[in-house]
């Protein structure tokens, strides 16, 4: 019995991490059909369809799931849109994989909610860093420890984003799933960069978890490089991750584990998976997950519900506050 896919957006983000990975997929599970691809630029579509497999494309996301009846969506559209066609999407019971954000503030992540448990539609969120085969390695290597305290410094180059908060919650969610906790409080200072724009700042997070570990976030959004790096610490053991983020300048990415003053393991990312950036940055094996799991009749662990938190903190620093407390 064949598996259909439906994507919709045909745009930068889908082109260069999503499409590559639905391709991949259907290569390996021949029962898979790439059925169709949507955009409102029918140019673009036509160009996904053709350069992924798709069989056809559409204009009209509404029509093209009444009549291809799908097994799974998927949606990579503009932040903005991501949570009113979610929410419709859910309402008609297809199993959706959305990009992050799922909603710019906690409500339209909240009303997602609603919608999907009031239909029993499966779902899952895009944090693509969750499935990167470095940060799975580095949660495998911490696992049953008891950390104790993680550090994550997130750089990029002339970011002067209105919102930085939509890329920024991509921190926050990595960090979140490292620890194995949720936050229970943090404090936020900014560094208000006005030279550059009117919202561009530097944002540091001093933060605590349920679990009893801390973590200090560091956000750079207008420096010299596009890095994301990451320190963890428990009882004589330290981890030291840098991420091939964007296969930019820390690419392949390393992992580096250090027991009580020695070194345990050294861990280079093309030991863990081939160059391609839709392999490196966790594009191909978030789409393989969501779609496994529909397969299997399993509800996907990073549905909703699990990315409602990370949305509350980054609309925080949407809205500058200085503490959030769960």
């Amino acid at each position: 019995m064949s598996f259909k896919i439906c994507t919709i957006g045909c745009g930068s983000m889908a082109s260069s991490g999503h499409g590559p990975s639905y391709k991949r997929y259907a290569a390996l599970h021949k029962d898979t059909v790439l059925a169709a691809c949507c955009d409102l630029d029918e140019e673009k579509a036509s160009a996904f369809r053709s350069k992924f497999g798709f069989q056809r494309h559409y204009r009209d996301f509404e029509l093209m799931l009444d009549t291809e009846k799908p097994d799974a969506v998927c949606l990579v559209v503009p932040e903005h849109l991501t949570a009113p066609l979610s929410v419709r999407i859910l309402e008609n019971g297809y199993p959706l994989l959305m990009e992050k954000p799922p909603g710019l503030e906690p409500a339209d992540t909240e009303r997602m909610i609603q919608a999907a448990e009031k239909h029993n539609t499966p779902n899952q969120v895009a944090f693509n860093r969750r499935y990167m085969p470095m940060v799975s390695k580095l949660k495998e290597m911490t696992a049953g420890e008891k950390i104790h305290n993680l550090r994550y410094d997130f750089y990029r180059t002339g970011r002067f984003d209105d919102d930085f908060a939509a890329t920024a919650i991509h921190g926050i969610d990595t960090v979140r799933h490292l620890a194995g906790s949720d936050y229970s409080c943090i404090r936020f200072d900014y560094q208000p960069l006005p030279e550059f724009g009117p919202n561009v700042a530097n944002i540091m997070m001093h933060c605590r978890f349920e679990s009893g570990a801390e973590a200090q976030l560091n956000f750079s959004p207008v420096s010299g490089v596009i890095v994301e790096r990451a320190v963890i610490n428990s009882y004589d053991n330290t981890w030291f991750m840098n991420l091939p983020a964007w296969n930019a300048a820390d690419f392949p990415g390393r992992l580096v584990h250090y027991h009580r003053g020695s070194l345990a393991a050294d861990v280079s990312g093309d030991e863990l998976s081939e160059s391609d950036m839709y392999l490196t940055n966790g594009f191909y094996h978030e789409n393989e997950s969501f779609f496994e799991d529909i397969r299997a009749g399993r509800r996907p662990a990073g549905d909703l519900k699990s990315a409602l938190q990370s949305v509350e903190i980054s609309d925080c620093i949407r809205k500058r506050i200085s503490e959030y407390r769960k």
